[in-house]
């Protein structure tokens, strides 16, 4: 797979750009630009099997079996989160059920990770992101909605934000999901108009950012830059449900589609 990688950001430098992040975040609302304390990170470091698996549904669903792979940090509902050469990786996404160390099945075409941490608040999620390919099963064909989004204020899969930033339609979006109705239990609803023609940079890696903050009218505010730049912004005033004013967890949502993550940080914004 021809992969274009930049140069990875270590140590101070990676602290560095965490802070840049946060102010850039914070100026899209209008506010002074200041630095954020990182409050959550994961570099994906570890040592390197041939596929070290750092979580899956497995351990979710199997709560009392002490062989299960566990992570202090992340929690899957559903598919599997590998590390593969210091990133973190969901596999070549298959639709079977996961077996405990995912080496049969990793059921990634529906992968479903989020923090452990439910103590976000106002923060900037930043990430690098490199998507290998988008993929079907038999179970999954493809849809529009295929590829990444980005949660925040996760409450539980029926409540949360979802910034959609690799989408197979090339569509840019910024949703709430509301208790109640088709969507696994829930209804999601369009904050802003989607931004249109963003086709997804296969083997390139990109510089996500997102901003989410509570504003002193009880809206909520959210923002997505790609690459440092501005991309989509949305203000959440209660359309489908109240907005979600309370702290939650971040997560990543993948649909049909191998993708890796590195350098993911939560700042205060």
């Amino acid at each position: 797979m021809n992969e274009a990688r930049s140069p990875r950001v270590r140590g101070a430098a990676f602290a560095v750009l965490l802070l840049v992040l946060a102010g850039t975040a914070s100026a899209a609302f209008g506010a002074a630009s200041h630095l954020g304390a990182v409050l959550f990170a994961d570099n994906f470091n570890k040592p390197n099997g041939a596929n070290s698996l750092v979580t899956n549904e497995y351990a979710n669903l199997n709560p009392t079996d002490p062989l299960a792979v566990r992570s202090s940090k992340w929690q899957a509902t559903s598919g599997s989160l590998f590390v593969k050469r210091g990133t973190g990786w969901t596999g070549v996404p298959d639709g079977c059920h996961v077996d405990r160390y995912s080496q049969h099945c990793n059921d990634s075409a529906v992968f479903r990770l989020h923090t452990r941490r439910f103590d976000f608040g106002d923060v900037t999620v930043s990430l690098r992101l490199l998507n290998h390919a988008l993929t079907t099963t038999s179970r999954t064909p493809a849809r529009a909605i295929d590829g990444v989004h980005i949660w925040l204020r996760y409450q539980s899969e029926t409540e949360l934000y979802a910034v959609s930033v690799n989408r197979r339609d090339s569509t840019v979006a910024i949703k709430k999901k509301c208790a109640g109705g088709p969507s696994n239990g829930g209804s999601y609803y369009t904050l802003a108009k989607p931004v249109k023609n963003e086709p997804i940079p296969f083997g390139v890696w990109q510089q996500i950012a997102v901003t989410i903050r509570n504003n002193a009218d009880g809206s909520v505010g959210i923002s997505l830059s790609l690459d440092g730049l501005p991309l989509a912004s949305a203000t959440d005033s209660g359309l489908g449900c109240a907005p979600i004013l309370k702290t939650g967890a971040i997560g990543i949502r993948g649909d049909n589609d191998n993708f890796s993550i590195d350098n993911l940080a939560v700042v205060k914004a």
